[in-house]
């Protein structure tokens, strides 16, 4: 990263610095959003996986002590990346962006790309440098005023905490379903489980599962209880067993298990 001003300096980043980088992050959000939603367990959770090593895949950008632009490459051509909003212009998010697409093509991936609040600072700076928009995302929000019934589990199905015994299921379950759209590959289990059930403040109750009348895990919920938002990571259902409503039951009970442990915010997801 030589083309960064002579008052920077850059160096891979370690588990330590994630709170670090979670407050640049959150700026920039905040900026965009009005809020921040990245926390550090977003990130120790991301980086522990054993497929990624921070050292190499991490980058930050420093004036003198402070923390003022930050990247990762995660694989599948996949890059996350912010800049202080008080030092956008100097030619940070260039730098940040070139390291991303050289980290990119000697993973071998056939693109590189990253997910950016629409409209906001990034999403521009990377329009103006020949990125293209590939997928669109949501956060949907319950208002607190509003109630989710509370949905009736079809007959032959029930929907309890997840046990050790399910981990594995529900690994498989929730990877082939995200996979029949995202282009990416095959996350390992033990990923899996480092961003899930060994993230910080995971609690069994947040892993929640359908299972049939033969106790088989057909569809499983995941959800993160953090700083008094309840969010639903990830809802999913074989696909021999859609159409049947177990979604919506799944994703009523999740609703219903984080407000009983106190969310005063109804989850996104």
């Amino acid at each position: 990263m030589d083309d960064l001003p002579a008052d920077l300096t850059t160096r891979p980043l370690t588990m330590a610095d994630a709170p670090m980088a979670a407050t640049l992050i959150g700026a920039e959000e905040i900026v965009a959003l009005g809020y921040a939603e990245i926390t550090a367990a977003d990130l120790v959770a991301d980086w522990q996986r054993p497929s990624f090593d921070p050292i190499a895949g991490t980058i930050g950008v420093f004036e003198q002590q402070r923390l003022v632009g930050y990247a990762a490459y995660s694989g599948s051509g996949n890059c996350d990346a912010a800049v202080d909003p008080g030092r956008h212009g100097r030619s940070i998010g260039t730098a940040l962006a070139r390291w991303c697409q050289e980290r990119a093509r000697a993973d071998g991936a056939p693109r590189v790309g990253m997910q950016v609040p629409q409209g906001s600072a990034a999403d521009r700076f990377l329009e103006r440098h020949g990125y293209r928009l590939r997928w669109t995302a949501w956060d949907l929000e319950l208002p607190p005023s509003a109630q989710l019934d509370a949905a009736r589990v079809p007959a032959g199905f029930r929907i309890r905490e997840a046990t050790t015994a399910d981990y594995d299921v529900v690994w498989q379950v929730m990877e082939d379903a995200f996979l029949e759209w995202s282009d990416r590959d095959r996350a390992s289990l033990e990923d899996f489980l480092a961003r899930t059930l060994q993230r910080p403040g995971f609690a069994p109750s947040h892993l929640r599962v359908v299972v049939d009348s033969d106790g088989t895990v057909v569809g499983a919920a995941y959800a993160i209880l953090e700083e008094g938002t309840g969010d639903v990571e990830r809802l999913a259902v074989r696909a021999t067993h859609r159409r049947r409503g177990l979604a919506r039951a799944l994703l009523a009970d999740t609703f219903a298990t984080l407000r009983e442990q106190g969310a005063p915010r109804d989850p996104r997801h």
